[in-house]
Parts: structure tokens; C-alpha cells; sequence
């Protein structure tokens, strides 16, 4: 292991989450580490998911091992302190990370990347009967429930709300697996516009749109949710959908504290940094994945941007730890986006161009693969 060596003695960097980009920056520390540094991770959960994976997971084409990084692991290969812990505030003045179950944590440098979750607070009573999609660890408990008791459920009915990649993945893949399980089933998407995966391009969506009606999934468009009851959903039309499991998966929200704890973030209370992945308004702390907005380069919450995030994060904070002058780093305008279908095949995407296969399923997998893999390493 090559030593970088910083010339600031007993600083103390603490990451924050682990995400993806912090998890491959922390894989980059075990290959090459920060004398005179003190290192520390924090995480609410030792076996974090790798998101590209989640879907075959659901599906039973992976194990749970097979899609998920052993935190603990990574930090003492990383020479990190590892915090079994939830952050619940941030004290800016006194550089203090306040923990749900332990002391405040001080730092000299902070790393965040704790993602995202469904924004469940602004249809009344989704927080209270709504199954969001993440945190995942949440939504896996529910699933395996579901698993479980599968051989006792007759008319199971779940109702997907969010018709964006992520929902209409789920869909596809919950399909697969209660497919060969279970005689008597219903899936229900809802989705508040005129046509799924708004972000993508048309021809992506016109595939998935076939898909789910040949899975004789229940696509309600234009329908937007206004309350949420006991295995029921409401939307504005008058539409009533009973259901035995509500899965949320809405557009992304921060948590609460972010907004408040004094950093620059934008309309949404994503935090706002700069190229080099540094916050606009605290030069000492760094945001990267969902979590993050970067100044004049938004780019959608997704994976894909979070991973290639993890080796400039790296490199700046190598950079800022030895007094260097930081690099920027600039999100890609066009990327491939690979979505499994459930069925061992996938559709590729780059710009308005898409493609549907079991030939991009396998390119999929490799590369899924290859990164869970890499942390494997030592």
C-alpha cells in the first residue's frame, strides 16, 4: 500500500454515508493511504446495496450478498473507524456530526453521500402507510415478508406510485418473481404524467410501455396521488386503489436536517457544490451522488453519476488534504443507461437512441458484477 503524504498533522476526515461514490473512494484508500490523517466512516448499515443490482435481486437473479458492499469490511481495508450510526444534524459552527445513538462525531473535513429517499411528506398520510422504496435496507425487509408468506397470499395487490425508471423497473421485476410463485396477482402503477420515464427518451419508454401491458400490469397515467390510507391509495380524479402493499417510488427528497443544518443547497434541499464536489457556502465539505446538485451542471439522481464521482472525490480530497490545488470534474452530458426488464434482457439507452436485448441484459450483468467484485479485492 503507497502512503500520500499530508503535511497537516492529526486532521480528521469523516465519510459520511456509503454510497457509491464514497464506497470507491474508500476502495482507492486501501490501494493508496493518507499519512497523519485520521479517517472515519459513518453508516447506518454495514451491507450497503449497489443500486443497478437491486432490480435483479428483487427478480432472484442475485443473492443478497452478490449486490451489496460489506461496509465494515471496506473501512478496515480502508484503515477508517467505522460508525454504526445515522447522522440526524450537522453542527457547522462546532464541525460536529450529531448521531442518532452515539457522542457527536468532530471533523476537520466531511464527505457526504448518503443518497436519497422518496419524498413521502407531501401526500398525507404516505409516511404512515407508504412502503418507500428507499431506504432499501426498509423496502428488502418488506419484500422478503412478502416471500415469506407467498404460499399463504391469495389475490396478492401491489401498487407501484412513480412511473419513472425505478418504478417501472420494480414492476417488471416483482412480476418475474411472484410470476412462477403465485396462481392469482396484481400489479398496479400509478403515475402523475402522461408517459413513464419522462427522463428518458421517447423510444425507452414506448418498450417499457409494451412490457408492462404484455405483463398485464395496471397503468394509471395522469393520476396524482392526494392521500394514502390503510392499503389505499386516493388520487385528485376520484380514482381508489386498494392494495395489499403500497410501494413509493416518487421523485427524491434530502432528509430534513440537510435543509437546515446550514449548508447552500438548492429549491429541492439537495446540497450544492462547485466542479470540484465541494460545498459552495463550506469549503471543508464535500457532497457527491443523490445527495448532491452540482452548480450550473444538474444531472439526474442516478447511479451512474454517483459512481463516476468516486475517483475525483478521491483525488480532491487527497488534494485538499495535502494543501493542492483541486481538480473539477464535469458529468458527462450523454450516458449509457442500461434498464433490466426482468426477463434477462435489458434495454440500452444513450441520448435518443435505445435498444432492447438479452445481448445488453449480459452487459448489463458484467458490469454489474465487476463492480460488486472490485470491493472484493484487497
Amino acid at each position: 500500500m503507497n502512503a500520500v503524504s499530508c503535511p497537516e498533522i492529526s486532521k480528521h476526515l469523516v465519510f459520511l454515508g456509503g454510497g457509491h461514490s464514497q464506497a470507491i473512494a474508500l476502495r482507492l484508500l486501501g490501494k493508496k493511504s493518507w499519512q497523519n490523517v485520521r479517517v472515519s466512516l459513518i453508516s447506518d448499515v454495514v451491507y450497503t446495496p449497489y443500486s443497478g443490482m437491486l432490480p435483479g435481486y428483487v427478480a432472484g437473479f442475485y443473492s443478497y450478498q452478490e449486490c451489496h458492499i460489506n461496509l465494515r469490511r471496506l473501512a478496515l481495508l480502508a484503515g477508517a473507524d467505522f460508525y454504526l450510526d445515522k447522522a440526524v444534524d450537522l453542527d457547522l459552527v462546532h464541525n460536529q456530526i450529531i448521531l442518532a445513538n452515539s457522542p457527536p462525531l468532530s471533523f476537520d473535513f466531511l464527505s457526504i453521500n448518503i443518497g436519497s429517499t422518496p419524498n413521502v411528506d407531501s401526500v398525507n398520510g404516505a409516511a404512515n402507510y407508504a412502503i418507500p422504496i428507499k431506504p432499501v435496507p426498509q423496502f428488502l425487509t418488506v419484500w422478503q415478508d412478502i416471500l415469506s408468506k407467498i404460499n399463504s397470499l391469495s389475490n396478492l395487490t401491489i401498487t407501484i406510485v412513480g412511473g419513472g425508471a425505478g418504478g417501472v423497473e420494480l414492476a417488471l421485476n416483482i412480476y418475474a418473481r411472484l410470476f412462477p410463485l403465485i396462481g392469482s396477482f396484481t400489479i398496479n402503477l400509478v403515475h402523475k404524467e402522461d408517459n413513464i420515464l419522462p427522463n428518458h427518451n421517447r423510444c425507452v419508454g414506448n418498450i417499457l410501455y409494451k412490457l408492462l401491458l404484455e405483463k398485464k400490469v395496471n397503468l394509471y397515467l395522469k393520476e396524482r396521488v392526494i392521500e394514502v390510507q390503510k392499503n389505499k391509495i386516493i388520487c385528485d380524479s376520484g380514482l381508489n386503489i386498494n392494495s395489499d402493499y403500497i410501494f413509493w417510488v416518487t421523485n427524491a427528497s434530502p432528509p430534513n436536517w440537510i435543509k437546515n443544518c446550514g449548508l447552500t443547497t438548492d429549491e429541492k434541499g439537495f446540497i450544492l457544490v462547485n466542479n470540484y464536489l465541494q460545498s459552495i457556502s463550506h469549503s471543508h465539505v464535500f457532497a457527491t451522488g443523490d445527495i448532491a446538485t452540482i452548480q450550473n451542471y444538474p444531472c439526474p439522481k442516478a447511479g451512474v453519476f454517483a459512481v463516476r464521482q468516486g475517483k475525483p472525490l478521491f483525488n480532491n480530497l487527497t488534494r485538499i488534504l495535502s494543501n493542492q490545488n483541486l481538480l473539477p470534474y464535469y458529468p458527462q452530458k450523454y450516458y449509457l443507461s442500461l434498464i433490466g426488464s426482468g426477463n434477462k434482457r435489458a434495454i440500452a439507452s444513450w441520448g435518443n437512441l435505445a435498444f432492447y436485448s438479452p445481448f445488453f441484459w449480459h452487459i448489463k450483468d458484467y458490469i454489474d458484477r465487476n463492480f460488486i467484485t472490485s470491493f472484493d479485492q484487497d
